[in-house]
């Protein structure tokens, strides 16, 4: 059982690979932003890769336990500490009923993973206990959990003293930029040659106003081919106007001159051109990027994208997972 002590930033329970099949409802697969992070915290206490565990955005929980359980941290350096002794991220570690974890800031990184043995015992609502927070569905009661909330947690051992290999570990990136993956499509014949060529020239900007529905991106003006002017009129006015269509997961969308990446909690569907995608296998970089940092992307191919999350997933395995002292 996990009392939560005090909320952090939008903490939420999440599990992999999420609610997948129901897009066309209207339910978006929610999730980890960061899959590769969230797995291999749940393989290291001897979860499922999918088991539900919490999120924690920027600002990480205190959080008290109620029993004894074993938990690993992943994700974001959140300067975690258990009773006032600093936690290891990527390794299990034994907990004590009465004891406080509390995780603080993001210092590298903006969003922080625990783990917890046995899994968040929350419901699976179309199949999975990820929390919408704008449909208020998943997790416990739909949103972010609250002080005062009690997380039950299903029985298991868990494994304490085990660690993330350091060769399968995310590695983020050392400075404010960071280079994300993009596929053409499917809207890029409405883009012009000048402007491929400025959106992979550009340090993209990450805008504050964005979430898990979306992240906006601050840069130069998009300029478009005939077919984005010379249009029928159901297609709308502005040359990055189309009628309906559905988004591709990841979808650079172009609102007006604004690209916005549709991330994990987004729309499936508009009238917006989506000239680039991001693939799978480079979410996770998104969800450690912080408002304010760059995105510098670039081109890959369709096989090329394959080739990232077929690595991604080999990293996600029982196989990177070893015995080693914690701490």
């Amino acid at each position: 059982m996990l009392e939560i002590v005090k909320p952090g930033l939008e903490t939420s329970i999440q599990d992999f690979p999420g609610r997948v099949g129901y897009w066309n409802q209207g339910f978006p697969p929610s999730g980890p932003l960061d899959m590769w992070s969230f797995r291999l915290a749940n393989l290291v206490v001897g979860n499922d890769e999918g088991a539900p565990g919490l999120e924690a955005q920027f600002m990480g929980p205190t959080i008290r336990f109620q029993r004894d359980g074993v938990i690993a941290l992943a994700g974001a350096d959140m300067r975690s500490a258990l009773d006032g002794e600093p936690l290891p991220l990527w390794e299990s570690v034994a907990v004590a009923a009465g004891q406080t974890l509390r995780m603080g800031p993001a210092v590298a990184g903006a969003r922080g993973y625990l783990a917890v043995a046995g899994g968040i015992d929350a419901p699976a609502w179309l199949g999975s206990a990820s929390t919408f927070h704008k449909a208020g569905v998943g997790g416990l009661d739909g949103y972010a959990v609250k002080a005062g909330q009690v997380l039950p947690v299903k029985e298991a051992e868990g494994t304490p003293g085990r660690r993330v290999a350091p060769r399968a570990r995310p590695a983020f990136a050392e400075g404010k930029t960071w280079e994300v993956e993009a596929v053409r499509g499917p809207n890029d014949d409405w883009v012009d040659d000048a402007g491929h060529e400025r959106f992979a020239a550009t340090d993209w900007l990450l805008e504050a106003r964005s979430d898990r529905t979306g992240y906006r991106l601050r840069g130069p003006d998009w300029t478009f081919t005939a077919k984005a002017t010379d249009k029928l009129p159901e297609h709308g006015d502005f040359p990055s106007n189309i009628i309906d269509q559905g988004y591709p997961l990841g979808a650079i969308n172009l609102g007006g001159q604004t690209p916005i990446i549709l991330m994990n909690d987004g729309p499936s569907m508009g009238g917006f051109i989506c000239p680039y995608t991001v693939p799978s296998a480079a979410f996770w970089k998104l969800g450690q990027m912080k408002p304010n940092e760059h995105i510098r992307f670039r081109e890959v191919s369709v096989g090329d994208a394959q080739a990232l999350r077929v690595a991604l997933d080999e990293a996600c395995t029982l196989d990177s997972i070893e015995q080693g002292e914690a701490g």
